[in-house]
Order: structure tokens, then C-alpha cells, then sequence
């Protein structure tokens, strides 16, 4: 079953060459397309400043990450989690940007772009001249957005993964088979109660038989008369 990974960041900027760190990292794993429930997800310590322009995107504070891990402590974690599977990134050049300069400053081998695919170049080619950020994505595709008060990578990712879906084709409509059953929430198709008729258990009346020959009279050639 194929694998893969949806994964997001936040930051403390916009450039590590500028000394920006990552602060969280959020990853969720796709099995065949359907996400299995495992995830990995760290704060991080940046080990410097917290600039309030940040701050303000996605709520994260040097007093709140100072006693966090700072990523070469859960770097192993990582690598492990998203082995060597495809990863599904929004705007997959800034987040391997940072994530390659962490990398790079612990002596491991960067992560090519090659095995990234991006979610903003799909959005721009299926809907050109459209918006192709992840709120006007999620707004498109009408993906519930009231729990996202603030950027943050898990909640991002989670995000991402249904618009990631969405952007394939679209999920999967569930099958009700179950009369009784509701309806899947993101399906289209409805399962309507049927009144169930208690069984007849007395014989047809005379004016019953007489009434069903009559109307019997008014077809012509019916089927079952013919030899």
C-alpha cells in the first residue's frame, strides 16, 4: 500500500540563512490515500529569539518553546517516522529549505526536492489564476477552518491532507448499505428510511378478487395469459 508522508512546518522566519530555526514540525501518514492515525509532531527550541512578526502567525513564544527539545535531540524520531516515502508539502521549497539547513547542521544528507511533491504547484495547474493558499484552498473545498485560529504544523498538515485529497480528485464517496445506516458525513449520497409493511396473513376478500379480475380486464395481452 503506498505511503506517504504530509508535512509542515512553522518558523521563525522566512530564511535559515538568515538564522531563522524551525520552532514545530507536524507530519501525518497517508496509507493508499486514507490517513492511518499515526502522526509525528514536535515543538522544537530554536535556540534564539522569537521575532514578534512570528509570533503573531502562528502563537508561538520564546518563553513557551524554552524548554522544549531542540531538533537534534528528535532528529532520529524524524528520519524514522518519514523513512523514505513521498512527501506532500504546501510550498515544498520553504519548509525543505529549513529542514535541510537543521540537517545540514548535523551532518546529514539533505533531502532532495525531487521527492516532494508540492501542493501549491497542483492547486496553480488545476485551478490557474485562482488563490493557491492553504485557507482559500480549504475554503474552495469547503474544509471546516474554525479550529484554525493561528498557523500551526500539525493542525496545518491535517489540513493539508484533506486538501491533498481533494486536489486528486476528490474523497472517496462512502457506500451506505445499511437501511438503517446515516449518511457518511462526506458523502453525497443519502440513505432514505423505508416503512417496513407487516405481512399479510388472511386471504383476499371476494370484492378484493372481484376488483383485482376488473382491473386485470383493462390490460391488454397481459404477459401471464400468454402460453
Amino acid at each position: 500500500m503506498k505511503r506517504e508522508i504530509i508535512l509542515d512546518t512553522e518558523t521563525t522566519g522566512l530564511d535559515p540563512t538568515n538564522g531563522h530555526r524551525m520552532v514545530e514540525i507536524g507530519c501525518i501518514e497517508l496509507l493508499g490515500g486514507v490517513q492511518s492515525g499515526k502522526f509525528f509532531h514536535s515543538y522544537l527550541n530554536p535556540e534564539r529569539d522569537m521575532p514578534q512578526e512570528a509570533e503573531r502567525i502562528h502563537g508561538l513564544t520564546g518563553s513557551f518553546l524554552r524548554d522544549k527539545p531542540i531538533f537534534a535531540s528528535v532528529v532520529a524520531d524524524f528520519l524514522d517516522f518519514i523513512a523514505e516515502d513521498t512527501l506532500i508539502i504546501h510550498n515544498a521549497a520553504f519548509d525543505l529549505r529549513f529542514i535541510n539547513a537543521e540537517l545540514a547542521r548535523l551532518g546529514f544528507a539533505a533531502i532532495p526536492m525531487e521527492r516532494a511533491v508540492d501542493t501549491v504547484l497542483m492547486a496553480r495547474k488545476k485551478f490557474p489564476g485562482s488563490p493557491a493558499s492553504l485557507d482559500a484552498l480549504c475554503k474552495r473545498f469547503e474544509i471546516d477552518l474554525s479550529g484554525r485560529k493561528k498557523h500551526g504544523a500539525l493542525l496545518d498538515a491535517e489540513l493539508l491532507a484533506d486538501v491533498y485529497l481533494e486536489l486528486l480528485g476528490g474523497r472517496q464517496v462512502a457506500l451506505a448499505l445499511d437501511r438503517n445506516a446515516s449518511a457518511n458525513k462526506d458523502s453525497n449520497v443519502s440513505v432514505a428510511a423505508r416503512p417496513v409493511l407487516e405481512p399479510r396473513l388472511f386471504p383476499p376478500t371476494p370484492e378484493e378478487l372481484a376488483a383485482h379480475e376488473a382491473m386485470l380486464g383493462l390490460l391488454k395481452k397481459p404477459l401471464w395469459t400468454e402460453n
